[in-house]
């Protein structure tokens, strides 16, 4: 999508800002409020025109290609764009960032692009299981994670419609309830739960078409950093999930407690035995 021209993480040095959407997270006086208001598209919270020209000042020739996504507007007029390189820095200036590396600018879209196609891929994943209902996610769900993909195509039968993304929304000062559980739980046992908090979060809306009725779903995106690769790239772990709604709470539930009691009630290893058997009788037969 036309998502945050920003890179996605706030350790970095000055010269790569901290992540967030070119709109201000916390809460401006009301003057400035409505201003800015005007300013953006509400459909994505960008700004409604990003120019495409250099910038005063600009020392390097940015690319102005859009690359287009794998992810289908809400509004069934194609797919979302990524914003091109010279469209990301002028946005960053024009939110503050001026002391912005330039050259840094196209390796931010590169990885902010494909953290974008991984946290589809993961809603997708999310809407194959549960976007025909609940029953069907538990049916999807019920043999553990390891086996719910086969489940997922077992169970198509070819009247699935693709979700569609409605619009987005960067919230990098808002921990989740997930977030601030974890956060807690590495305050009172350091040595077992530390770990560094989310640098990044987003929210989607999904349009879930079932039974001629649409429903919009949010989903909630955390962003990682992880320890680079020995080659010094960088590492990023997203956590993709339905917002703790009811309906959210209960597919998560269904999600997790199918695999946790696959495993626990020893249907994983009962399934391992019986092919093995299976295998055994037919080699016998050969």
């Amino acid at each position: 999508p036309s998502a945050c021209p920003v890179p996605h993480d706030q350790r970095q040095s000055a010269a790569l800002p901290p992540s967030s959407c070119p709109v201000p997270h916390d809460k401006p006086k009301e003057a400035e409020s409505k201003g800015f208001l005007q300013q953006i598209n509400p459909l994505n919270y960008m700004f409604k025109e990003l120019s495409q020209a250099p910038a005063e000042n600009q020392t390097v020739a940015l690319p102005t290609e859009r690359e287009p996504s794998t992810i289908p507007k809400g509004s069934g007029d194609g797919n979302w764009e990524y914003p091109s390189p010279q469209q990301m820095y002028n946005a960053l200036l024009r939110k503050g960032y001026t002391d912005t590396d330039v050259t840094a600018v196209e390796s931010m879209v590169s990885v902010h692009n494909f953290l974008n196609e991984g946290a589809w891929a993961e809603i997708v994943s999310w809407e194959e299981r549960f976007g025909k209902g609940l029953y069907r996610g538990w049916q999807a769900c019920s043999r553990g994670e390891e086996n719910s993909d086969d489940m997922v195509e077992k169970l198509k039968d070819g009247t699935e419609a693709a979700p569609t993304l409605i619009r987005f929304q960067g919230r990098p000062k808002d921990m989740t309830p997930k977030v601030v559980m974890w956060q807690v739980a590495g305050w009172l046992y350091p040595s077992k739960f530390e770990t560094e908090p989310p640098f990044d979060r987003h929210d989607w809306f999904v349009s879930r078409k079932m039974g001629g009725a649409e429903k919009e779903i949010r989903y909630v995106i955390d962003y990682y950093s992880g320890d680079p690769e020995p080659t010094g790239e960088p590492v990023f772990y997203l956590d993709v999930r339905p917002a703790m709604t009811p309906l959210g709470a209960a597919e998560r539930l269904i999600r997790w407690g199918g695999d946790v009691w696959w495993k626990a009630s020893g249907a994983e290893v009962r399934e391992k035995e019986s092919l093995d058997k299976q295998l055994g009788t037919q080699w016998k037969k050969n």
